[in-house]
């Protein structure tokens, strides 16, 4: 937003100008984390569940912040506090002038832009979307998780002039959190990867949250294009005849052909309304597969046709292949867990070569009245797929034990856990480390 003035800023942000040039260049980014704060910064002061980010104002100017955006209540002070030349902005409500401003650049860049949700794979769909579409387009994409009502306007004011396609994941929690991030991005590409039983203590049935996860094509402009799994039955009736709609899967507009396995993942063959794309993948893992399929069918609504090699930058925690001393290999796949990824992520590990298999797994969160039932069918899973030793983590991940029959280990901790594991493994063992992200089964590696 360097191209732009403190007076556009203010006036896209519903905000009043109190102090600063409105002539001045515009900021570089936004942020809400006054330990993130660099020169030529927009510090968002929101307020949280436990703090006010208006009180740490003064002590974002301090570290050279471009400005400021706060509520009314700390107008004053953050005007006092400015330093010649810094810009205060003020609002009745930071969140939404936060959210109106991204907007209003998402609209000044002029550019096509992609919303990717999901009940799994989303992360994993977006890094790989950006890498489709990087030979061809200078693309910006959401960093890690940066995908909610806070994260998604980030993203976008994060965006350089020039850019040239956006890549938003938008997440959700419950009802309207969709529809919130459909109208601060505005895509012309609505991507929903897959639809499944996630968040059910809140939403109740896995039809609400398909509906949920539909309001991103629900809130689409007319003649749009969404992307959607073939055969969904659950997405069905929220389909609408003024989108271009993209089938992808099995049985889809967009389809898997073949892939050649290589040393490092392979080539798939792909083919999309008619047309034959090939791609070389640096990764095999099915439901990867699936998410590629996605990716191009979203790369060919907005009118581009990839091939060549890609490689997707994946976000952390997500699949990493580490290998540990003693000839072991772990698979940090713990950003979260859903029975879905889970399914896909055992069926994987038993596919891969390995003297044992391993699966150390965390609990899956928000299941609600079925979370035991969920997991003991995944553990049901896990010993049909023949994997050799289970070692679960926390109260409820028990009950993955009360339907897996093999060698089995219950840990209390994820440094439990990394002990046991340490103790136990054994030179060509594969190791899946998974769970919930409110689990931080990252610490076992630590």
């Amino acid at each position: 937003m360097r191209d732009r003035t403190a007076g556009w800023v203010a006036e896209a942000a519903g905000a009043r100008l109190d102090a600063g040039e409105a002539g001045a260049p515009g900021p570089r980014r936004a942020v809400i984390d006054t330990r993130q704060v660099h020169e030529g910064d927009l510090f968002v002061g929101l307020r949280g569940e436990r703090f006010d980010g208006g009180e740490f104002a003064a002590d974002a100017l301090a570290a050279g912040a471009w400005g400021v955006l706060v509520g009314p209540d700390h107008a004053g002070p953050a005007a006092a506090a400015a330093p010649p030349g810094a810009a205060v902005l003020v609002a009745g409500a930071p969140l939404a002038a936060l959210q109106s401003l991204a907007r209003a650049w998402r609209r000044e860049l002029g550019c096509r832009v992609v919303g990717v949700t999901g009940s799994t794979g989303k992360t994993s769909t977006k890094d790989i979307l950006a890498a489709v579409l990087g030979p061809s387009l200078r693309v910006h994409a959401s960093r890690e998780n940066l995908n909610t009502e806070i994260g998604l306007p980030l993203t976008i004011l994060e965006a350089e002039p020039g850019t040239e396609a956006m890549v938003l994941e938008m997440a959700m929690r419950g009802e309207g959190q969709i529809a919130e991030l459909v109208e601060v991005a505005e895509p012309d590409v609505g991507v929903i990867v897959n639809v499944g039983p996630v968040h059910l203590q809140l939403l109740g049935t896995v039809e609400r949250v398909a509906a949920a996860k539909a309001e991103l094509i629900r809130d689409l402009r007319p003649g749009a294009a969404c992307v959607v799994p073939a055969g969904e039955a659950l997405l069905g009736s929220h389909l609408r005849g003024d989108l271009d709609t993209f089938t992808f899967g099995p049985g889809g507009e967009v389809m898997l052909l073949a892939f050649d396995r290589r040393a490092q993942g392979g080539v798939a063959e792909i083919e999309a309304r008619g047309r034959r794309i090939y791609l070389e993948l640096p990764y095999d893992e099915p439901h990867n597969l699936l998410n590629t399929l996605a990716a191009v069918a979203a790369a060919v609504a907005l009118g581009e046709r990839p091939g060549g090699r890609i490689e997707p930058r994946f976000s952390s925690l997500r699949g990493e292949i580490i290998d540990l001393p003693g000839g072991v290999t772990v698979v940090n796949d713990c950003y979260n867990a859903n029975p879905m990824s889970m399914r896909a992520a055992l069926q994987h590990l038993a596919e891969t070569p390995a003297q044992r298999r391993v699966a150390l797994l965390g609990t899956m969160a928000e299941l609600g009245e079925a979370s035991a039932a969920f997991h003991r069918e995944i553990g049901e899973e896990a010993a049909a797929l023949g994997i050799d030793v289970l070692i679960t983590v926390g109260g409820e991940a028990a009950a993955y034990s009360d339907g897996y029959a093999g060698e089995t280990y219950a840990t209390e901790s994820p440094e439990e856990a990394g002990a046991l594991l340490e103790e136990i493994a054994l030179p060509g063992d594969r190791v899946l480390v998974k769970g919930s992200r409110s689990v931080g089964l990252e610490r076992v590696l630590a």
